[in-house]
């Protein structure tokens, strides 16, 4: 006697459509729009470069030529031909300079005591500091100027560095705060417990481990004091003049600017700034993200 077995065949559900890969696109599309921005960025610099390195009588040609046909040199050397813009080079450094070192110092106290101390107003001092820098900073040369003005402060250096040390000490505390508080409190009680007063444990125990941070703010203020326009061209003189209101003064006239001496002079300007940058750069980039990592 036999039996039948019915055999059906398999059924397989039908598959999905395979949707595209869209990876290609995406990173086309990111490199394409880190292109663009590369470009935005670098070209006035190379403007610049490229004006600097012009004849004068082919800068105002029209078309504009992107490549120069010719080079020349002169342009450089007359910075170094003109007494006023070296020694508006000289005020840069020694304001900056001591812009950058008092801003470190003020800013290290002040983040030590709003990151390692518990008292009353802490957060609103905290608040205060952070909410200074939602204005601009041209609001408050009305002011400072009215306050030099009283004491006799108007055409000095010490007008321009407690100028800059205004609209940099926020910042320089922040980043200065950031870094003090991954610093262990526990440092800072075995400190204590050995007898070690309050300014030692500040200069021969703190100051020592937050060295990035400090370069981080003392670059940070020192390229801000650099760069300052208005209030330089405001506050002081022709002796105290910085390099940016110098340049412009030198260069552009009402009825003349000699744009190629401009351009090479601002891109000799701009090399202690790049020189100190790379030597810093490591302890500048972990000052600037030690503080966003806690934990």
């Amino acid at each position: 006697m036999s039996t039948s077995v019915d055999v059906h065949p398999e059924t397989t559900a039908p598959s999905a459509p395979r949707r595209p890969r869209r990876r290609p696109m995406r990173r086309v599309a990111l490199w394409a729009t880190l292109a663009v921005v590369v470009f935005i960025a670098l070209f006035p610099v190379y403007w610049m470069l490229a004006t600097s390195i012009t004849p004068r009588e082919q800068v105002f040609e029209f078309p504009p030529s992107f490549i120069p046909t010719s080079i020349t040199f002169e342009h450089y050397g007359t910075f170094f031909e003109t007494p006023a813009l070296l020694k508006y080079m000289v005020n840069s450094i020694l304001v900056s300079g001591v812009t950058a070192v008092g801003a470190v110092i003020v800013s290290s106290y002040a983040a030590y005591s709003l990151s390692k101390f518990e008292y009353r107003g802490r957060k609103s001092v905290m608040y205060m500091i952070w909410s200074s820098q939602m204005f601009p900073t041209a609001l408050l040369l009305i002011a400072l100027y009215l306050m030099f003005d009283r004491f006799g402060l108007l055409d000095t250096y010490v007008a321009l560095v407690l100028s800059f040390m205004t609209f940099t000490l926020p910042l320089c505390t922040f980043v200065m705060k950031g870094y003090f508080d991954t610093i262990p409190t526990e440092v800072i009680e075995a400190a204590r417990i050995d007898g070690a007063p309050e300014r030692v444990i500040t200069t021969k125990v703190l100051l020592p481990i937050a060295i990035p941070g400090m370069v981080a703010a003392g670059l940070f203020a020192f390229i801000r004091g650099w760069n300052d326009f208005i209030f330089a061209l405001t506050l002081v003189g022709e002796d105290r003049r910085t390099l940016p209101p110098g340049l412009v003064v030198e260069y552009l006239g009402e009825f003349q600017a000699d744009w190629p001496e401009l351009m090479a002079s601002s891109l000799i300007t701009t090399i202690p700034v790049v020189i100190a940058f790379m030597a810093l750069q490591k302890y500048f980039v972990e000052g600037l993200t030690v503080g966003s990592v806690k934990g």
